[in-house]
């Protein structure tokens, strides 16, 4: 492939490492998979050049920014690319495929490697994902599971997955477990952008010819919202169903959710949120409850008087098949009631 040849994000793979110039905090917004952040300019420069370009003149920003973007690269000649042989080429990124990856692969061009430069950047790469979310998501053979808070579905997905079966973990991708209390203690959850990144980066890797598994969710998952042509696409599917024991649900949760006795005080906050739906005297109850870490009564009343109606109002009115959905009744949630569980699952199929 010639120094000067175009290179596309599909061309990614004939590269030994993906570098992304960019600054950090515009790493950790979003990114493209597999790559490293080797930041010519770091944020605080970045926001420093930006504002002597527009203050002073774009000649001593370019002045000041060339000065910073040799240290930088210096330090990274020392540093990250030290151990790199002579064959190794690298693929640069920023944000339109501009000034700093260009300047980055100059510098390892003169050292002697094969860099090369990304077509448009991270902004191209932005409309591939766009672009791939339209084509691929009309042609998933989805199978949607669903049943009642507590029944599992995360984990029976991962048990799916490890007996061979094909799964989109949305939660896993939305670092939250989609329900009211279902922020991730001291976990974030990740940008729109990173979020619709991680999952065509998915469904880049699946066979569109075979059944593909995933929850039913909502349109949001905490903060992040799911394309609109998957929530259809979902909602178009056949379902299966979990029909675990209340009892069974409950021990579920009781291990699932068992964190949230570490924190009363943010418990009751969230809690503080069903007020409008439950009333003062119920949600004080729970919150009490929340505050004597006494998880059995107040999971119990959850799920009877807040997430069992919901889900009972809500599934016919989500999914256009649930009338003709596959049932699979179960009273055991434990690793091994999983495993068996998933096998009736993948059996729907």
């Amino acid at each position: 492939m010639s120094h000067r040849s175009p290179v596309r994000i599909t061309d990614k793979h004939q590269f030994h490492t993906l570098i992304d110039a960019r600054s950090p905090a515009e790493f950790a917004l979003d990114h493209i998979p597999g790559a490293i952040n080797c930041p010519v300019l770091d944020d605080e420069e970045r926001v420093t050049i930006g504002t002597i370009y527009k203050q002073v003149s774009p000649f001593e920003a370019k002045r000041l920014g060339a000065a910073m973007v040799s240290a930088n690269l210096a330090r990274h000649l020392r540093e990250t690319f030290a151990d790199k042989p002579a064959d190794w080429k690298p693929l640069i990124y920023c944000w339109r495929g501009g000034l700093r990856s260009g300047s980055m692969v100059t510098w390892l061009r003169l050292v002697g490697w094969d860099a090369q430069q990304l077509a448009g950047g991270y902004k191209y790469f932005r409309h591939h994902v766009m672009a791939q979310l339209e084509q691929l998501v009309p042609q998933l053979q989805l199978r949607v599971l669903c049943g009642a808070t507590g029944s599992a579905k995360t984990r029976v997905l991962h048990a799916l997955a490890a007996q061979g079966e094909q799964v989109i973990d949305l939660e896993g991708f939305a670092r939250h477990k989609g329900s009211l209390l279902g922020q991730l203690p001291g976990i974030a959850q990740p940008s729109q952008k990173a979020f619709e990144t991680q999952l065509v980066d998915r469904l880049e890797t699946l066979d569109l010819a075979r059944p593909i598994y995933i929850e039913g969710e909502s349109q949001r998952i905490g903060r992040i919202t799911l394309p609109l042509a998957l929530v259809e696409r979902m909602r178009d599917a056949p379902c299966v169903e979990i029909e675990a024991t209340a009892e069974s649900r409950l021990d579920y949760l009781l291990r699932d959710y068992a964190y949230l006795g570490d924190d009363a005080q943010a418990l009751s906050a969230q809690l503080d949120r069903l007020k409008e739906l439950q009333g003062n005297v119920c949600v004080a109850r729970w919150q009490g409850w929340a505050q004597e870490n006494a998880l059995a009564p107040l999971f119990a009343e959850l799920m009877a008087l807040h997430y069992d109606p919901q889900y009972e109002r809500s599934q016919a009115r989500h999914f256009r098949g649930w009338s003709e959905r596959a049932r699979i009744a179960c009273a055991d949630l434990s690793d091994a009631g999983i495993a068996r569980l998933a096998q009736q699952v993948g059996a729907t199929a």
